[in-house]
């Protein structure tokens, strides 16, 4: 049984995610308030209190200190304490090591790096360095769901590592958001284990995502999804739209190790729209729809932006489901700009383009998904699907630890969102009676003893999370 300690402890321990809540004194004395002694907390009720504890005020902080290194370019400045990307990783380290402090030492802080040469915008050997803080599981402790974002920044020129290149938005947003969901969900534990990630070499090609990505195969991590958060707060588009209500989720269709015999399948069978990262990105687009107050999530059924590219990818070319989280409405004049003004035309990443309230909106729905995945069972495993020249269809899985049931999904082929669904208890196998297979398109999640659930798998290798 897991427990829940009272909020008063937040400051010099932690809060664990259960249904139970445990009355825990610290010293001979010391009393909970009334309101922790009044019985369990739902586990839907935990979400909604972390879906409102993101803060502008330590977001705009965050941001402002990222700036002021002056540049994070990835070839910058790295002996400085006060310029380049160098002073700005130790910051990150440093202020994870802070969080972890508050919550007695509940994160494990570590860096990871690889030096890169002979590329592009890589000429000469360069240490590539990110910043990871983990908060374990405490039950399924190799299931990861990670929440990352990038520390360099760059101008016009991709090598010039010296200009000044504050990257407010793009990506310092993105990071202080990975920061922000650390001290909230760093306040509680979980089944799972949550990875928040400051990723580097972004800008010169996705290097510290490849890092990650390869070191996470090589660990065995179990990886149920990865939400890349770059660029979170900017609400005015440079198509004259100003939207703080709205957020797109990219998401790839197939995985791009797709075997020939993988794809034969596919095409008699579908699926192409129910890879683990689409429906990663639908589990998203209802966690926003039920914690999140006015926020519309956008499903855009690409890898990424027409032609670009984040750091998501690499761990999507490792077979892991994995997402970019951004903006809706892009203003081009402040990305990959020199800071500049030509006729009175403002050019640069700078801080006044960047709106808090709208980048604590977006880290709290990434709080949110991350708490919700890590407190719900690994998905389903084993999924399979039958009903061919039959009116009834039947879904068999492998039952996952820490489910007591299990819900069977279906929607119309054309329906961008799961529409129906229904609980089955804890069994390994339904049949859905005079639902024919051919009509639509079938999943099943697992579910705590809550109703938390964990993202919806469509049947075989090509919606597994993992094989």
């Amino acid at each position: 049984m897991i427990t829940v300690t009272p909020r008063w402890l937040a400051a010099l321990g932690w809060l664990t995610i259960s249904t139970v809540i445990s009355t825990t004194v610290l010293a001979a004395g010391t009393q909970a308030s009334p309101s922790v002694q009044q019985g369990a907390r739902q586990q839907g009720a935990l979400l909604r209190e972390i879906a409102v504890a993101t803060q502008p005020q330590r977001i705009e902080a965050d941001i402002q200190t990222l700036v002021n290194f002056g540049t994070r370019h990835t070839l910058s400045e790295t002996v400085s304490e006060h310029r380049g990307i160098g002073a700005a990783r130790r910051w990150i380290q440093a202020e994870f090591e802070r969080i972890s402090a508050a919550c007695g030492g509940c994160l494990e802080v570590r860096v990871q790096s690889e030096v890169i040469s002979g590329q592009d915008r890589i000429p000469v050997p360069t240490e590539v360095v990110n910043v990871l803080a983990t908060l374990k599981g405490t039950s399924d402790s190799n299931r990861y769901v990670i929440m990352s974002g990038d520390i360099d920044s760059r101008i016009s020129d991709p090598l010039d590592s010296t200009g000044d290149s504050p990257g407010a938005n793009d990506n310092a947003s993105g990071m202080a958001g990975v920061l922000e969901a650390a001290r909230v969900l760093s306040q509680y534990r979980f089944a799972g284990s949550i990875v928040f990630a400051a990723l580097s070499g972004e800008e010169q090609g996705l290097f510290g995502g490849q890092i990650m990505a390869r070191q996470a195969v090589a660990d065995g991590w179990q990886i149920e999804g990865v939400l890349n958060n770059d660029m979170i707060g900017n609400i005015r588009g440079i198509n004259g739209v100003i939207d703080n209500t709205s957020v797109r989720v990219f998401s790839e269709a197939t995985r791009p190790a797709e075997t020939p015999a993988q794809a034969q399948i596919r095409r008699f069978t579908g699926g192409e729209l129910d890879s683990p990262s689409r429906n990663l990105a639908r589990y998203i687009d209802k966690i926003a729809d039920e914690y999140i107050d006015n926020l519309d999530v956008m499903l855009i059924y690409r890898l990424d932006r027409f032609g670009r590219g984040g750091h998501h990818r690499p761990f999507n070319d490792q077979g892991f489901a994995g997402v970019r989280i951004m903006e809706t409405n892009e203003h081009y004049d402040r990305q990959h700009q020199d800071l500049r003004v030509e006729s009175g035309r403002a050019y640069g990443d700078v801080l006044e383009g960047v709106d808090f309230k709208y980048a604590a909106k977006l880290t709290a729905l990434n709080a949110v998904a991350l708490a919700s995945m890590a407190m719900a069972p690994a998905p389903p495993s084993q999924v399979t699907i039958e009903g061919m020249v039959s009116p009834n269809t039947t879904l068999k899985w492998a039952k996952v630890a820490g489910a007591a049931g299990y819900k069977v999904y279906w929607r119309l082929t054309t329906s961008p969102q799961w529409t129906w669904g229904r609980e089955v208890g804890d069994v390994s196998e339904h049949t859905l009676k005079n639902i024919v297979i051919d009509n639509y398109i079938f999943g099943v999640a697992s579910v705590n003893a809550d109703g938390i659930e964990s993202p919806v798998v469509f049947p075989g290798v090509i919606g597994a999370f993992w094989e």
